[in-house]
């Protein structure tokens, strides 16, 4: 039960671009299930989300991937002074043209980071989320249009505290780190242009 929920919270993902805890949460509801035991966890989904993918969009999603990945870059180079480090499924590899982007910002001064959006001249609204402590975060969402897929992306900044960062960088079970800095961005985009060129020789 727990694998049917966690492709068919994959759907939702893909299809609606829904973030894994409410698509678990929907899809133990629509197939019956409530306890809190029977959500798979987020690494089953984005593994069945990668699944997903394979079969139903590998002729779209690439492409929809690097252009949120470039939008990222933007953003990370727009927003250097506060450590900015590129997270979410643009970071991971499984982003779609309904995904949102998520970037975290490392500051020492948790307004610091809206003080720049105001001075240049972005809209945005804030809320929380939790941080690996348990404290409240602030997170800024806005959008920010994509000439690639020539539509507005959401954007969620979250404003972490300097001393979460070493935690973040720590590989998950599968050898991927949670998120990745503005090089390491580079470094994945770069990768992803030359496994391109490779697949493209191959099919000639």
């Amino acid at each position: 039960m727990t694998a049917d929920i966690a492709a068919t919270a994959a759907r939702l993902v893909v299809e609606e671009g829904m973030e894994y805890g409410p698509a678990k949460r929907k899809a133990a509801r629509s197939l019956g299930r409530s306890r809190p035991g029977d959500l798979p966890s987020n690494e089953a989904v984005e593994e069945a989300v990668r699944e997903y993918i394979a079969v139903f969009c590998a002729d779209t999603q690439p492409a929809e991937l690097a252009a949120l990945r470039s939008l990222a870059l933007r953003w990370l180079e727009r927003l250097a002074e506060f450590r900015p480090h590129l997270s979410g499924a643009a970071w991971r590899g499984t982003a779609t043209r309904l995904s949102a982007l998520h970037i975290d910002l490392y500051c020492d001064d948790a307004k610091s980071a809206e003080i720049a959006l105001i001075n240049q001249g972005v809209d945005y609204d804030v809320s929380s989320l939790p941080s690996p402590r348990g404290e409240p975060v602030d997170l800024l969402s806005l959008a920010s249009w994509s000439p690639e897929l020539q539509e507005h992306v959401t954007l969620f900044l979250a404003v972490r505290d300097l001393d979460d960062l070493r935690g973040a960088l720590k590989p998950d079970g599968t050898g991927r780190t949670l998120c990745g800095d503005l090089g390491a961005l580079r470094r994945l985009m770069a990768q992803a242009d030359e496994d391109k060129g490779g697949a493209e020789t191959i099919e000639r």
